[in-house]
């Protein structure tokens, strides 16, 4: 009941301080709306937006999730004084359509990519006319920033600037070196971190440290103002370059563990300093944080074949089981939303644009998406989750992978997991599982259950149909040894 008033509180303050004006000036929105505009003086109340995306992070990889090797107590402290989810779903299990689903609100298939966007200059990636989180809380008036990994398209048109984002720092490809800021993985090699589309220079400098520093200036340049910051680790995708502290911390863990796990604390470590910057200019209460990992741990050869943890869960990076998609994701409003609460009920990366829209007061853009309010989860355990079923389907083409959740009743097909040697022919086509009974999707409950595999099928099936013959495209996202493309 306090949230609830809370929140009315709030939308009250918007409605009486935003006398907004409209102004042609300010440009204009690939919905064909103008940009709002804060008459001068006036104090505006609306809260800030943080989202926080951490790069191939395991489903249980930090403390708040059970892990007792990791040291995260910046993530742990976000969940302590917010919402932590227990199901919460990626858009996808890889980089670029993960990314494309949590900044439109759209499954990664509406929002035009299923498979990794090109990591070359020229190279194509998420159509220019989705509307995007940056775009909305631009047009609203917000001052707005990306800081950190892109990848989700690298030319005119598909950049950060293009897409929303006022301000722009870090590099547009899928990873790159963390000193030389070099992208490694296919030649010629090259050079890969821009600034508002220009290119930059800083070899030597840690690229987590470079991303900190970018997004206390931006914020100490906006504060005045509302802010959304969407701030795209890269961490801990390989190349695992954790600090030389965290690697002596953590020099009795087994490889890779050890090389993961000292790449991950430094990443916290630099969340943490984000937050202390919001503290020491007395915003934590005023910036909404929501935080996710972009897809399941990476055991790509380039990441020592392992490193990150799923747990209880089958799969991993690419692969559509639990374990791949099912990850670490939270909320935090202090003062405002419940604190140190753990809710169980199943919410999507597609629900953020719903739901950051319905806390600051700022008008969706783009009305067809995918994504559901989480706020009646957020202030109730027992509210029923808003997605009647949730959809994936990844890489395009007729031998796509694809999945299905209604209820318990989850249905994998073409089903992909890497390093999993106990698939059979039969369970790769169609796989069947009930998460209340078999969260760990170790027993395909197809054969048992044709009813069950039929309705979900059809229920697939027709959501494909629903969203166009772009289903048919091909969008590879590994190479012949199993790496990211």
């Amino acid at each position: 009941m306090i949230q609830r008033l809370t929140l009315i509180a709030w939308s009250i303050a918007g409605i009486v301080a935003h006398a907004w004006v409209v102004s042609a000036a300010a440009g204009s929105d690939k919905s064909g709306g103008v940009a709002c505009v804060q008459p001068a003086g006036s104090p505006d109340p609306r809260p800030n937006v943080i989202l926080i995306v951490t790069d191939d992070q395991g489903a249980v990889d930090a403390g708040c999730y059970g892990a007792k090797d990791l040291a995260t107590p910046a993530i742990d402290g976000l969940a302590a004084r917010g919402v932590r989810f227990t199901q919460f779903y990626a858009g996808a299990p890889v980089c670029s359509p993960s990314r494309a689903c949590l900044l439109t609100g759209r499954y990664p298939l509406r929002a035009g990519l299923t498979g990794n966007a090109s990591s070359e200059p020229g190279g194509a990636g998420m159509p220019t006319e989705q509307i995007t989180l940056a775009e909305m809380f631009k047009a609203a008036g917000y001052a707005t920033a990306h800081i950190g990994k892109w990848h989700l398209g690298f030319r005119p048109g598909e950049m950060p600037n293009d897409q929303g984002f006022d301000y722009s720092f870090g590099h547009m490809g899928g990873c790159i070196d963390n000193y030389s800021h070099f992208f490694y993985w296919s030649g010629p090699n090259r050079h890969d971190l821009y600034r508002n589309g220009q290119e930059v220079f800083y070899p030597g400098r840690y690229f987590c440290d470079l991303m900190v520093e970018e997004a206390s200036q931006f914020i100490d340049q906006h504060h005045d103002r509302p802010f959304f910051i969407y701030f795209a680790l890269n961490m801990p995708h390989y190349p695992y370059q954790g600090e030389p502290k965290w690697l002596e911390h953590y020099k009795d863990l087994p490889a890779p563990r050890n090389l993961y796990a000292a790449f991950l604390s430094s990443c916290d470590e630099r969340i943490g300093r984000l937050l202390g910057k919001l503290d020491a200019l007395g915003l934590r209460q005023r910036t909404i944080i929501a935080f996710q990992s972009d897809n399941g741990h990476s055991v790509e050869e380039r990441a020592h074949f392992g490193g990150g943890s799923a747990g209880l869960y089958r799969g991993a990076k690419f692969s559509l089981f639990e374990g791949g998609i099912r990850l670490p994701g939270m909320i935090s409003w202090p003062g405002h939303l419940p604190e140190g609460v753990v809710r169980d009920q199943m919410v999507h990366a597609a629900d953020w644009m719903p739901t950051l829209a319905e806390l600051t007061g700022v008008k969706l853009l783009n009305a067809d998406i995918d994504g559901k309010s989480m706020l009646p989860v957020i202030n109730s355990a027992t509210a029923p989750t808003a997605h009647e079923a949730l959809h994936w389907l990844v890489g395009g083409g007729k031998k796509a992978q694809w999945a299905i959740r209604q209820g318990q009743w989850k249905l994998i097909g073409n089903v992909e997991s890497p390093l999993d040697d106990a698939l059979k022919p039969e369970d790769k086509r169609l796989f069947l599982s009930n998460l209340d009974a078999d969260v760990s999707e170790k027993t395909n409950l197809a054969a048992q259950h044709p009813e069950i595999v039929d309705r979900l099928q059809k229920l697939h099936d027709d959501w494909l149909k629903s969203c166009g013959a772009d289903a048919a495209k091909p969008m590879p996202v590994q190479d012949k040894k199993g790496n990211e493309r």
